[in-house]
């Protein structure tokens, strides 16, 4: 949530939200105007997302590999920061490419991709699309997890 800057968003992506629980922190720290866009490929989970009383969320259950369109048919304008909780690791490279080289084009100057991981798929999959980013890693997590940080160049 810090790594994404959501305190200072006027729009932030989240894909792969899962049950929610990220989705609920970067509530926790948006400002009242801004708005979350929660993509989730998971029908079950995507109820879960939906049940967040928050008029600042978005639950949309569909693939990141729709992220342009998906935003666009929100009305929303560049997000500030894309935050993604999809396991790269157990998909094909060409889908975990398509989906990154899709955040780089949306990201504006300036806006952040997160991605929080066990294992470093994601690295390697954003380096042509985003460069080297920084990582970070959260120890009190069980498993402990990677925390892949790359803001986009102005």
């Amino acid at each position: 949530v810090e790594a994404a800057g959501a305190a200072s968003v006027d729009v932030i992506v989240e894909l792969g939200p899962g049950t929610g629980g990220v989705t609920r922190a970067m509530l926790r720290a948006m400002p009242r105007h801004a708005r979350l866009l929660s993509i989730e490929i998971n029908p079950t989970f995507n109820k879960l997302v939906g049940k967040i009383k928050d008029h600042r969320l978005i639950a949309h259950l569909g693939s990141a590999s729709e992220l342009r369109e998906i935003i666009a048919q929100y009305g929303l304008g560049p997000p500030n920061a894309i935050v993604s909780g999809i396991p790269f690791s157990t998909m094909s490279p060409s889908v975990g490419s398509q989906i990154l080289e899709t955040v780089s084009s949306v990201l504006p100057p300036n806006g952040r991709f997160v991605a929080y991981q066990v294992k470093n798929q994601v690295a390697i999959l954003g380096r042509p699309f985003l460069g080297t980013g920084q990582i970070s890693t959260e120890f009190l997590n069980i498993p402990p997890m990677r925390i892949f940080r790359w803001e986009k160049n102005a």
